[in-house]
């Protein structure tokens, strides 16, 4: 890499915090940026600058590529329960000694008034869920919908971007839809449906945190999916302008 030249960052991305990063990078001349979309998403909102879709088949693929395109960093922008591509991402920096950082919403926290019932994995919530007939809101995106298709006694809502792949419970109104959402809209929603019952993964950030708003002034009770335990790179912060430093800094 020639004096001058601008550094070539890798972002995982498919979350809105990629995409504030891209756009906090597009036009910087010290940066050469694209950002890698799983392509599990039919019709993706794209970030600035340039993006490829698809996997990398693994570590080694991922290294691979890191070493063909001259990647200076790699930033993990990726879904908190994407653990797979984080762990990918990691171990790839540590074979190619590329720095790896993580952006990374914070989690939820319960607040007064909260019901919350944590739950160690989606496999978890669905036992939980399954111990007596409810009228469920399940917000978990379409990966793990599979873990409730057995439970004929309760009625879910199942709501997510695209269409799920495995099959879904006997009793169930599909609803595609993207957020942001708003309180109010969250509220009419578990009203008209007579949700009692919210199931929701720790995806933390403020996109589709209206519901959790909506369920605390509605009295309703909600099962957490606890995040998956990300590894650790060179730097993990919530802040796009603390990622932003660190390249600085490092590169």
């Amino acid at each position: 890499m020639g004096f001058g030249q601008a550094v070539k960052v890798l972002i995982l991305g498919g979350t809105s915090d990629a995409r504030a990063l891209a756009q906090s990078l597009d036009g910087d001349g010290r940066f050469d940026v694209v950002t890698s979309l799983a392509g599990r998403v039919r019709d993706p909102l794209l970030p600035a600058g340039r993006v490829r879709v698809g996997g990398f088949g693994g570590v080694d693929g991922l290294a691979s590529w890191i070493r063909e395109h001259d990647i200076g960093a790699v930033v993990d922008a990726t879904h908190p329960f994407a653990a797979q591509i984080s762990e990918n991402a990691v171990a790839a920096g540590a074979t190619t000694s590329i720095p790896v950082a993580a952006l990374r919403r914070r989690a939820w926290v319960p607040g007064p008034g909260d019901r919350w019932t944590a739950a160690a994995s989606v496999q978890d919530a669905a036992t939980i869920v399954g111990d007596r007939p409810r009228r469920v809101f399940l917000t978990i995106g379409r990966q793990g919908v599979g873990a409730f298709g057995g439970d004929a006694t309760s009625w879910f809502l199942v709501r997510s971007i695209d269409p799920p792949d495995a099959d879904l419970p006997p009793q169930h109104e599909l609803l595609l839809a993207r957020g942001p959402f708003t309180v109010d809209a969250e509220r009419d929603l578990m009203r008209s449906r007579r949700i009692d019952l919210i199931v929701s993964k720790n995806s933390g950030g403020a996109m589709t945190e209206a519901k959790l708003v909506a369920a605390r002034e509605l009295g309703l009770p909600v099962v957490m999916i606890e995040r998956p335990r990300p590894p650790h790179g060179d730097l993990e912060t919530d802040s796009v302008a603390d990622v932003v430093t660190w390249l600085d800094d490092h590169l």
